[in-house]
């Protein structure tokens, strides 16, 4: 195993800082403010009483699908399959009512069906990508279209396709600065950046071949912001691996291919300084990597590996906290881990609980927020102590997975569950 000195978290630096023009209290893209599954929520309840915390309101009308929620400006923003269409769907943030919808491209019917893409506002534009890889922006006050882009016609994108397996376009856009980021997944346009207010293309990105694990396309990832080396850069894991691209140019930086599976790439991967670390499921496990400089050119190194028995997160992503990595362990499980960032060594579980197979995971207040598969929510307290679960509760209308990443916001959890939104009072006092 490889020295880890120099890790370093240095405020500012490495962070994923995405130039969004929203409230301070808002929660505007895919995982949050800094997509890491973070809330800055505080004063939070620290144990939930039997049958959970207090249910607010609910609504209908979100249509099916697995998107989760951006929360800005006072509207709910999420997408759905309702008829024969796709959907980007605003909703009052006081009550789920919904406020506008706008059709976007048709419904997607596979074995589970539904938009996958949560939208990501900014100022008063909504960004959005649909199963068929169309990217959408809108008028965040009224869903009027004002521009759209074609992942696949206009840049030759595709998703990976392992083992004929096709669940089309789940990418969640980023907006940094002037730009939106996406990723169309062809060899010559593996990430574009266009501009935000237009969407004319500002550069492309083309990659080498990075390794014979996994497939060609895009993953089922979502791009993130680092500054490894002192340079800004998009790291992104598509069909491939993982990669690191540069924010002005569009050069492609460096790749690692030894994460990929031969199926779905799909966990966010978390930045931390000038380190990445990576999980994909389907066996296959995680990496850190130490992204070093020299001169112009880059290179991944790989810290340490762990194999799919050691660390694995399918999908519903993992949270950083003080040098510790908390998901839910296994192919198809959420089973609560928390491992060691510098060295990779498992602090405790993985955790059978009540919960039944993947867990989407998010972070506020000391507290883990596990939602998994089958329904179940359990609060976990986040330390290294051991496993410490703080409560639990069925959510309502579960009639297919339940993998709608969670939401806390404003002393609120917000639930999205296909056609329902739950919003759950979880603030002290």
């Amino acid at each position: 195993m490889r020295s880890f000195a120099g890790l370093k978290l240095v405020a500012g630096i490495g962070l994923i800082i995405c130039t969004l023009s929203v409230y301070s209290a808002d929660w505007p893209q895919w995982r949050g403010p800094d997509r890491n599954g973070k809330s800055k929520e505080s004063s939070l309840l620290d144990q939930w009483p039997e049958g959970g915390p207090s249910l607010l309101w609910q609504s209908k009308g979100m249509g099916a699908g697995y998107s989760s929620m951006a929360i800005a400006n006072g509207r709910i923003i999420t997408m759905g399959d309702i008829g024969e269409k796709q959907y980007v769907i605003a909703a009052d943030q006081k009550n789920g009512a919904i406020l506008w919808k706008t059709a976007v491209g048709p419904f997607w019917k596979d074995n589970y069906g539904g938009a996958r893409c949560t939208p990501t506002v900014d100022a008063n534009r909504v960004y959005a990508i649909n199963t068929e890889g169309d990217l959408s922006c809108l008028n965040a006050e009224n869903g009027k279209l004002i521009w759209e882009k074609s992942l696949t016609k206009d840049f030759g994108g595709m998703m990976s396709a392992g083992q004929n397996v096709h669940w089309k376009f789940s990418e969640s856009p980023l907006i940094d600065g002037n730009k939106v980021i996406v990723t169309p997944g062809s060899n010559d346009a593996a990430m574009v950046a266009l501009d935000k207010t237009s969407g004319s293309e500002i550069w492309r990105t083309s990659i080498p071949v990075l390794g014979e694990k996994g497939a060609d396309g895009a993953g089922y990832s979502s791009p993130v912001v680092s500054n490894a080396g002192g340079v800004r850069q998009y790291v992104q894991f598509i069909g491939r691996g993982v990669i690191g691209v540069h924010a002005e140019t569009g050069k492609f930086l460096w790749g690692y291919n030894k994460v990929a599976n031969d199926v779905a790439n799909i966990p966010t991967p978390i930045i931390h300084g000038d380190h990445v670390f990576v999980s994909s499921g389907y066996g296959t496990g995680s990496a850190l990597l130490k992204i070093n400089r020299k001169g112009e050119n880059f290179q991944a190194e790989e810290v340490y590996f762990l194999g799919g028995k050691e660390c694995q997160n399918h999908h519903g992503g993992m949270v950083l906290l003080n040098d510790h990595i908390y998901l839910g362990a296994g192919h198809n499980k959420g089973r609560p881990q928390c491992v060691n960032l510098k060295t990779g060594k498992t602090i405790w579980g993985p955790i059978r609980n009540e919960g039944a197979g993947s867990a989407a995971l998010t972070y506020a207040d000391g507290h883990l927020y596990y939602r998994y598969q089958n329904g179940l929510m359990v609060l976990v307290e986040a330390t290294v102590e051991g496993y410490k679960e703080k409560g639990s509760f069925m959510i309502p209308e579960v009639k297919a997975f339940s993998w709608s990443h969670p939401v806390v916001l404003d002393g609120k959890l917000y639930l999205r569950e296909q056609d329902h939104l739950f919003c759950y009072d979880i603030k002290k006092g």
